[in-house]
């Protein structure tokens, strides 16, 4: 009897296991996360890295050059016996409540101004963020004309109109003031953006009723627009503080720290100390951590309000 050789029989496999939902995860954004390592390498080299390494310079007397010598605290105590270091802080909480007053309410009056308007709007919007694109040296420059005591703009308008000229940038009076009209030019175009977005995610079934309750424009403001966008102006108010109380082009452009240290900031007082007191980078890294404390402590109080608003 004729028989034919059957096949031999494979053996079966066991059943692959389904991957797990991380390694799904991981497979599916895999591109993802190689953009976000080189995004993270680049903030660890060049934000985490320097805080690091001006912490240790800190305590270090050095040049960047020989060896440097730990001398624990005797910059700090440098930094705070210096007479300049009472006077640096001063300026700096007076620029940053000026610059509270200017850079953080009139963006938002302009940003309401500008929410109300029917015609012309994207023109506007576009003339308002104009000076955010100008790069800031150019903007202080610009400014550094407008201020000039002899063909400046400004006081060619005063004299058109009979008014006294001013020292703008030579008098303790009107430097430090004239600091904060240049910062809030040059960002207030940002925040208006961000105002302007966040008014336009209210809705207006609110100001309609408030209306019908026969509020006025200002109640109207007050009751709803404050209250519907009081996080995104708690955020502002963070970046604002944080901002300002980092001065440092406009008096290193305008006043180089003048007149009479009327406009030494802390950031501009940092400079000095690295650059122009002889190299002193330890003093330069003391009050850096100084500052650096300081905005630590702003950011942790924001953090706590902002917390508490979404509860």
């Amino acid at each position: 009897m004729d028989t034919t050789t059957l096949p031999a029989k494979r053996p079966t496999r066991p059943p692959r296991r389904p991957p797990s939902r991380r390694r799904r995860a991981v497979r599916t954004n895999i591109t993802a996360y190689g953009f976000l390592c080189a995004a993270l390498f680049c903030f660890a080299l060049f934000a985490w890295w320097p805080m690091i390494r001006q912490i240790i310079m800190s305590f270090q007397e050095t040049n960047l050059v020989d060896e440097p010598t730990w001398v624990g605290l005797d910059n700090f105590r440098a930094v705070i016996e210096d007479p300049a270091f009472g006077q640096a802080w001063k300026n700096t909480v007076v620029f940053t409540l000026l610059a509270l007053v200017c850079g953080y309410v009139i963006p938002f009056a302009v940003a309401i101004v500008l929410n109300e308007l029917r015609h012309a709007r994207a023109y506007l919007r576009f003339v308002v963020y104009l000076p955010v694109m100008l790069p800031p040296i150019v903007s202080v420059l610009l400014f550094k004309w407008f201020y000039d005591p002899g063909p400046g703009l400004f006081n060619q308008v005063l004299d058109f109109f009979g008014l006294p000229t001013l020292a703008w940038l030579d008098s303790t009076d009107t430097a430090l003031i004239s600091l904060v009209i240049v910062s809030t030019w040059m960002n207030m175009g940002a925040g208006v953006l961000i105002y302007l977005a966040a008014l336009q995610n209210i809705p207006g079934e609110l100001y309609e009723a408030a209306e019908l309750d026969g509020a006025g424009i200002f109640k109207r403001i007050w009751n709803v627009t404050v209250p519907q966008t009081r996080l995104i102006l708690l955020l502002m108010l963070m970046l604002q503080l944080v901002a300002t109380m980092q001065v440092f082009i406009e008096p290193y452009m305008l006043t180089e720290g003048g007149p009479e240290n009327s406009t030494v900031t802390v950031a501009y007082l940092m400079f000095q100390y690295a650059f122009r007191f002889g190299g002193n980078y330890g003093a330069g890294s003391a009050l850096g951590v100084m500052l650096m404390i300081v905005l630590l402590a702003v950011a942790a109080v924001q953090l706590r309000l902002t917390r508490d608003e979404k509860r």
